[in-house]
């Protein structure tokens, strides 16, 4: 989704990948693995690093977990990178035959709803008072915040090739 909106892509697996990127996509996927593995590679610490200086970072379903300040149905070791004053619920609607679509309104992507697909996905349920709900279900429950350069997404919206999200990340990472 970032290289066909123009973006130079780099994974980032070690610390000294950091260290030429000014924007971070934390992907979906299975938030204690990747919870594990940053601390394993030594990320974490210089992610915390980097997301409190304000890098600009964009996460999805489980990107939305490592960037929440807080979690509810977490194991009890599992540790979040933080930067969004948020309670995230992990898999708030149930396991993968619970998954879903729907169409949501964010006024601040336009008129056009976004088509969102959502894969065990968590749900913010306490925003802080710093967050903007961007998108929420019919029943209130938030599944797009933004926290200054921090975005948190509940789906996946590459799966949809909904390119918004990626375009307002992207701005963040020319403002930073």
């Amino acid at each position: 989704m970032l290289r066909s909106l123009g973006a130079e892509v780099v994974p980032v697996r070690r610390p000294a990948d950091l260290d030429g990127v000014a924007g971070l996509v934390i992907p979906g996927g299975e938030s204690t693995v990747i919870d594990k593995l940053t601390r394993m590679l030594g990320l974490a610490v210089p992610l915390r690093e980097r997301i409190s200086a304000g890098m600009p970072v964009l996460g999805t379903c489980a990107g939305l977990i490592l960037l929440s300040d807080r979690l509810a149905d977490a194991r009890p070791d599992q540790q979040t990178l933080g930067g969004l004053d948020v309670l995230t619920r992990r898999n708030a609607f149930g396991g993968q035959n619970e998954s879903f679509e729907a169409d949501l309104r964010v006024p601040e992507l336009g008129s056009r709803p976004v088509h969102a697909a959502f894969i065990r996905a968590p749900v913010v349920e306490e925003p802080g008072e710093a967050v903007q709900v961007l998108a929420a279900l019919p029943d209130g429950r938030a599944v797009a915040v933004e926290q200054g350069a921090l975005l948190g997404l509940s789906f996946h919206p590459e799966v949809t090739g909904e390119p918004r999200f990626h375009e307002r990340f992207l701005a963040h990472v020319r403002a930073a």
